[in-house]
């Protein structure tokens, strides 16, 4: 397993804080972004040597647009971004909440291979609590871009922090990379951790209590 500690993760910074987009990344509509991206993966799987005539082939260059726009990217549309309701603190719990092992399927931007793993994400409440399954929404909406994982950790962090209203926020994730796995070094056993401590969760107490429940 590899593990990155904040200052192995500090050193390996800059690592851009957003994802890098063209301003004008929402002027095309859903279908014609499908049909630019169909005829370029059958340029692709020409170029490669298959046959798109082929009854089993022919209709994949549709097929991997329409989950590139609709599935796998489309935390890209801001339009996707979950409203993270918020409801009043009734109960007055101003304990650790976290949300763990949380499925993560991401792409990673440099191959277009997959990142697979769970995230952990907690926070504090204050007057106001979210309700838990938009913590999962908010982790599959910046998942689902090509990414790398030290910025998928901070865009989750950030996005809680921006729905909560203060920075008591923790967000720890652990994924195995098949640009690691399934080409190059071929390792199959490596893991990356990667972690964001912000507010309270910067007291060693609260990020021990947080990595306890996660057996770390």
């Amino acid at each position: 397993m590899i593990l990155h500690t904040e200052n192995q993760l500090e050193a390996r910074k800059p690592v851009p804080e957003k994802q890098p987009l063209f301003p004008e990344n929402g002027i095309l509509s859903e279908e014609e972004k499908i049909r630019k991206i169909a005829f370029h993966f059958a340029q692709i799987m020409d170029t490669l040597g298959l046959d798109l005539k082929d009854d089993s082939l022919c209709g994949t260059p549709r097929r991997v647009a329409k989950m590139y726009v609709q599935e796998a990217f489309s935390g890209l549309n801001p339009k996707n971004k979950p409203k993270l309701s918020l409801f009043e603190n009734k109960n007055s719990y101003h304990e650790m909440l976290l949300v763990k092992d949380i499925t993560l399927y991401s792409y990673c931007e440099h191959h277009f291979v997959p990142i697979i793993g769970k995230a952990h994400v907690a926070y504090i409440p204050g007057a106001k609590i979210i309700g838990l399954s938009k913590i999962n929404r908010l982790v599959q909406y910046y998942a689902k871009r090509p990414q790398v994982q030290e910025r998928l950790t901070t865009e989750i962090a950030e996005g809680l922090k921006e729905a909560l209203h203060h920075e008591n926020v923790a967000v720890l994730i652990q994924a195995d990379h098949l640009c690691v796995a399934s080409r190059g070094i071929s390792d199959v056993n490596s893991q990356t951790i990667t972690a964001e401590y912000s507010g309270r969760f910067r007291e060693e107490a609260t990020k021990k209590e947080f990595l306890s429940h996660l057996k770390l």
